[in-house]
């Protein structure tokens, strides 16, 4: 007799796979955003400002990724599928053949793919070199590591 093997596997994958993007994309704002709070002039560094900061991230994103995608953005698909170019597909059945609007449309959404494909480019590098200066604040003898 096979052992019975699990159901969903395939598809716990692509879910677990999809919340990567969605909070690695997001997940790296509290790196900006401690830098700025606490570099030059603005918070004192102590336990409880920290805290506090943390604590404002963190609900931000809770109620960003719960309202705005888990809400809004989840229920927009093309049988299934989703993205820009489903979402732009939509947009453009809805459109009258040969008309001017399906050209902006596809203009509009190809340039929305464009930007998302530089922005998941570039975000790691910006990510590792804010992450790097982020730890300059709390070990002052990594500044000649830091490339400004």
């Amino acid at each position: 007799m096979n052992p019975p093997q699990p159901v969903h596997s395939k598809s716990s994958a692509l879910a677990l796979g999809a919340l990567g993007v969605v909070f690695g994309d997001i997940g790296t704002s509290p790196l900006y955003t401690m830098k700025e709070v606490f570099g030059g002039h603005h918070l004192a560094l102590t336990q409880d400002n920290v805290l506090g900061i943390l604590s404002l991230v963190f609900w931000s994103l809770m109620l960003v990724v719960s309202l705005k995608y888990v809400s809004v953005m989840m229920r927009a698909d093309n049988k299934g599928e989703g993205g820009i170019l489903a979402l732009l597909t939509l947009a453009q059945g809805q459109a009258p053949l040969g008309s001017r609007i399906r050209w902006v449309l596809m203009s509009l959404g190809f340039l929305g793919a464009s930007l998302f494909f530089g922005d998941s480019l570039i975000t790691p590098a910006i990510s590792v070199l804010s992450a790097v200066e982020g730890l300059e604040m709390g070990a002052p003898a990594l500044h000649p590591f830091i490339v400004p």
